[in-house]
């Protein structure tokens, strides 16, 4: 297992946020910044990019726009992250700097020293601010698990493996095959 991002024990707002001079990518979530080092793997990297393309392909032209990370979304003054992945639907959440607002669809690709993060915290943040379906992906295990809003909440989720198709709830006219996405055969 890899090092653990690091993490202030202040409080912080997005204003302090765009006032760090440092070279580290940070994300705020309920004023606590939290480093996003070290940097991803090769095979998370790979899979962002292959699921990225996707992204892009399918939504070229239909009125919602993908996103990878580095982008800013700034759900209030102290809840910014950086998602792996994410879509949204309403332009007028789409600034040059961030974007404002939940997204649509998140998907976060999971790597030793931000998994916990992506399975707790952002997990209660995305459901909190009404992210209508979340995605984690595992690179290493090679499975996805699959989280739609209904009622405001989270539900029990689906989970997929590599040799599986996931076809999106919220975009039911996009499936994913997995093995595609982690380098399998079908």
């Amino acid at each position: 297992m890899g090092p653990l991002a690091l993490k202030r024990e202040e409080l912080f707002t997005y204003a302090d946020y765009l006032a760090w001079d440092d070279d580290r990518r940070w994300e705020l979530i309920d004023g606590a910044a939290y480093a996003m080092t070290p940097g991803p793997s090769f095979r998370h990297q790979n899979v962002a990019l292959k699921i990225g393309s996707r992204l892009e392909r399918h939504f070229s032209g239909r009125g919602c726009t993908p996103f990878m990370a580095p982008f800013d979304v700034v759900f209030d003054e102290t809840n910014v992250v950086q998602p792996d992945l994410f879509v949204v639907c309403d332009r007028s959440n789409i600034t040059e700097a961030n974007v404002t607002g939940a997204p649509d669809l998140i998907v976060e690709i999971l790597s030793p020293s931000t998994m916990l993060r992506d399975r707790r915290e952002k997990f209660s943040l995305y459901e909190r601010f009404g992210v209508r379906e979340y995605l984690i992906v595992h690179p290493v295990d090679e499975t996805v698990e699959r989280y739609l809003l209904v009622a405001g909440r989270y539900g029990v989720p689906e989970l997929l493996g590599r040799m599986e198709s996931l076809t999106l709830g919220i975009f039911p006219d996009l499936t994913l095959n997995l093995w595609e996405l982690f380098d399998r055969e079908p």
